[in-house]
């Protein structure tokens, strides 16, 4: 399962519970592992400190154009000067990009960084490199969003979906403790 580093303990915690369930009932679960990507294992918001709501440091990936490259703007960087030398370590701008690049993207702005790339030319080729990245979803999202009834028959779907596989191995799972039906 991906997750970022901040919720392996919530897998763990699922594992426990699974293979005691396993050890006496026999093998039911799957038991998850942990895959946490190093390039976005806790994502830093607009601040540098961890994404979160509740820090008020999100960059929304629904925004609209204009509006997602505004909130990157924002991202908090530090005083250097153009040509200067720049960290990646420590950096939220280049951790955010490195969320969206590939092995070759990482390494060219961890170059330009070397190189002493201006902050707004490093937020520019952020802002560009996401926006190409959901130019497709958005636009898939603000048609779903743009028909309330379309998102209720999506998620009619997916109970259906859900429950052909719930629905039976619950049926298992009841049976291997011995909650059974009366009738």
């Amino acid at each position: 399962v991906p997750v970022g580093r901040d919720q392996v303990q919530h897998l763990e915690m699922a594992r426990d519970i699974g293979q005691r369930f396993n050890h006496f009932f026999g093998e039911h679960f799957v038991l998850p592992e942990a895959v946490v990507d190093d390039n976005v294992a806790v994502l830093p918001g607009q601040d540098g400190r961890k994404m979160s709501k509740s820090y008020n440091n999100t960059i929304p990936l629904w925004l609209p154009e204009k509006k997602l490259r505004k909130a990157i703007m924002k991202i908090v960087t530090n005083s250097l000067e153009p040509g200067e030398p720049k960290q990646t370590e420590g950096s939220a701008l280049f951790a955010i990009y490195s969320a969206f690049a590939n092995a070759e993207q990482r390494a060219e702005m961890k170059q330009a960084f070397a190189d002493g790339i201006a902050w707004g030319s490093a937020k520019q080729q952020c802002f560009e490199l996401i926006n190409s990245e959901l130019v497709t979803a958005r636009a898939a999202y603000e048609e779903l969003i743009s028909d309330p009834s379309r998102i209720e028959a999506r998620l009619q779907e997916g109970a259906q979906r859900a429950r052909e596989i719930t629905v039976p191995f619950m049926q298992e799972l009841r049976q291997a403790v011995g909650i059974r039906h009366l009738a």
